[in-house]
């Protein structure tokens, strides 16, 4: 029990401590990137970007796998993909055999109010990725997005297809329409004179707003229903530690470039820009069906953040002859860090992946 209390307690004051510093960053300051957790998996930065460090992790052995590129999103911080021994995708990935290019988005400051899809996909992506090509001797890529990052890898495959090998969606946020879907409150819940009141206060949209959005999803769990989870699970082993570690993820929101949040509330959210083919990113429009590679689309059955129904319609919106869709029953963070997932559902997105290595015959589109 004096477990379970001081497990609490430091909850609370950990999340109050970080609120405050979100109002505070909100105006000026930087994220602090060094809270960090230590890496499961050691990885080098071989590259910076823009807004965008470039990890790599080194696969044990000799296995020629083509490269995979992990994007991930840009409201909070991506230890949650290298969580713990077991329940790391990259750790998956890796042992498998594929090299891994990880994307460690630099919270934006206020120098960074004018960064929008443009700069994050056609600058910062597009080095990247020119940047793997270089290093693995390749002219295509593997890219794996997060939830947001799936949705920049979508828009980075639309247009760039020639340097893509295969696309994997994690939890994609596609239809955006979908009212169903409790992260539709974050953006299209916000009208344009909302966004526009909140860029001109901060700037940025400040990692505090994020943190409110997120939480009032489900602010009963926050608040009380995932302390009495940890009271129960509380003689298993080594509950409290993934607890603890999930809750300094839960609170490592950072803040949204002003022009992205424009981009991402108004273009996505309220109008549904890039599932209807108008999304103009830079000078160029953003339309799916230029997407012809291998595409495998996970969804998580009973995902709270980003609904099924949203993910649904990428299949039928790309051009790609061999493109598969995978409803896997977990939640939007159990895709990532659950034991099931890492037990079933990884070891086929790894073997996806690795049987369509050589250029052979497209294998037929299918839902699972």
């Amino acid at each position: 029990m004096w477990n379970f209390i001081q497990t609490v307690t430091a909850s609370w004051i950990d999340e109050t401590v970080r609120l405050c510093n979100g109002f505070r960053r909100g105006l000026s300051n930087p994220f602090p990137t060094w809270e960090d957790p230590p890496p499961v998996t050691p990885f080098e930065v071989v590259a910076e970007y823009g807004k965008l460090r470039l990890r790599y992790y080194q696969a044990p052995g000799s296995a020629h796998l083509p490269p995979v590129l992990l994007i991930y999103a840009l409201v909070k911080r991506p230890f949650v993909l290298d969580f713990q021994p077991g329940r790391s995708v990259v750790e998956a990935l890796t042992t498998y055999g594929f090299p891994v290019y990880l994307t460690d988005w630099v919270p934006p400051t206020t120098k960074d109010t004018w960064r929008g899809l443009d700069a994050y996909v056609n600058q910062d992506l597009m080095q990247a990725v020119q940047c793997i090509q270089t290093r693995e001797k390749t002219d295509r890529v593997s890219i794996l997005g997060y939830c947001l990052g799936g949705l920049l890898g979508a828009v980075y495959t639309a247009l760039f297809p020639q340097t893509v090998k295969h696309y994997i969606a994690l939890a994609l946020p596609l239809d955006l329409s979908i009212r169903e879907i409790p992260v539709y409150a974050l953006g299209a819940g916000l009208s344009p004179e909302t966004v526009a009141l909140i860029t001109s206060t901060y700037g940025n949209c400040p990692a505090w707003m994020i943190h409110a959005g997120f939480t009032a999803m489900a602010p009963v769990h926050h608040a009380m229903g995932k302390f009495i989870d940890l009271y129960r699970q509380r003689e298993r082993a080594g509950y409290a530690d993934t607890f603890a570690l999930f809750e300094q993820w839960m609170n490592s929101d950072v803040p949204l470039a002003g022009q992205l949040f424009r981009e991402l509330c108004i273009d996505l959210f309220r109008h549904n820009q890039l599932l209807r083919g108008q999304l103009q990113v830079g000078t160029q429009r953003v339309d799916l069906r230029r997407i012809t590679c291998p595409v495998l689309n996970i969804i998580g059955e009973y995902d709270d953040v980003v609904h099924p129904y949203s993910s649904l319609p990428l299949l039928d919106h790309v051009s790609s002859l061999d493109k598969q869709d995978l409803l896997f029953p977990v939640g939007h963070m159990g895709l990532a860090v659950s034991s099931t997932a890492h037990k079933e559902l990884w070891p086929q997105v790894c073997h996806w992946v690795a049987e369509r290595h050589s250029d052979c015959p497209p294998v037929p589109s299918s839902r699972v």
